[in-house]
């Protein structure tokens, strides 16, 4: 009989298919990128903070990045550990919607985030004059306002609108919670769900390209104008660790909502490109800014010393 979901529903998750003999191993590969995520993300925010030279608008944004990263890998990594040592993939209606709250939250923070730090960029290399004019503290706090505020209202809606649905399945297709795994429990129909999810995977996703391709060819074709080699240093240095940051982000969750939406997809691509998505970005964000970008290499080889010192 369907009926509504409550906090007591207990929902089953997809099975890891480990064998005995791979229990240990993963156990210890999701340990471990837990705690090299944590540690990784952790280092960055504590470099911006402990270094006043890095309270400029592209580092004051970057910190959002860390955040998010976070919570996306502390929505799934945990669980899966606990999963492996329990060998239980049961998980309660309210846990699993927080869980799908959590993930979603982390890639729409992102995405505004990196779509907001490509702006950033835009001014600072194609009109640096203007640049502290423009990106001053006003400009700022509304960006970060914008970016937060409009992913817990959008990821909130979203949430909230599976509370009008009766379930009449309780197993999740995929390796965690999240809303597309979700609506396949309801037996009602899911039509405004289903609008309201791929209105707005348009409007990120499209918005946040349409964004990058505008500001990357306008900084392109500020380079190529400009004879200051210098300039074009700079822009492929702060510019490379950007794009590559949001390419990660948007090659696996674009793969994951294609997979999802398609009937004739491989639930071991959906299943496999959908367990990337929360932990490749995490594990690679910090270390690809920490490595690309010299300011904040340099601070947190500093504030790395500092503890040795100290100690």
């Amino acid at each position: 009989m369907p009926e509504n979901a409550t906090s007591n529903t207990l929902l089953t998750l997809e099975e890891l298919g480990l064998s005995p003999a791979a229990r240990q191993p993963a156990f210890l590969f999701g340990s471990l990128m837990y705690s090299l995520i944590i540690t990784f993300n952790c280092l960055v925010l504590l470099a911006i903070v402990a270094s006043k030279n890095r309270h400029k608008p592209m580092f004051v944004l970057l910190w959002n990045l860390p955040i998010s990263d976070m919570l996306g890998a502390s929505a799934f990594l945990p669980h899966l550990v606990f999963s492996i040592v329990t060998k239980s993939r049961a998980i309660l209606y309210d846990a699993c919607t927080i869980q799908a709250f959590l993930v979603h939250f982390y890639g729409t923070a992102n995405l505004l985030t990196l779509s907001a730090m490509a702006y950033d960029r835009y001014i600072a290399i194609c009109t640096p004059l203007r640049y502290h004019a423009i990106m001053n503290t006003h400009t700022l706090v509304k960006l970060i306002v914008f970016i937060w505020f409009c992913n817990i209202a959008i990821i909130g809606t979203l949430m909230v609108m599976h509370l009008r649905l009766k379930i009449c399945r309780t197993h999740i297709v995929d390796l965690y919670c999240n809303n597309p795994s979700l609506l396949k429990l309801s037996c009602g129909s899911t039509v405004i769900n289903n609008y309201y999810g791929a209105f707005f995977i348009a409007v990120l996703q499209g918005g946040s390209m349409l964004v990058i391709i505008y500001t990357y060819a306008q900084i392109f074709r500020m380079c190529a104008k400009t004879k200051q080699a210098e300039v074009r240093r700079k822009a492929a240095q702060t510019c490379s660790s950007h794009l590559m940051s949001f390419l990660v982000l948007q090659i696996n969750t674009i793969i994951t909502l294609t997979a999802h939406r398609s009937r004739g997809a491989s639930p071991f691509l959906r299943r496999s490109m959908g367990v990337s998505v929360v932990i490749f970005p995490p594990f690679l964000d910090p270390i690809i800014y920490g490595l690309s970008t010299k300011e904040l290499r340099t601070a947190v080889a500093v504030l790395l010393r500092r503890k040795v010192t100290s100690k």
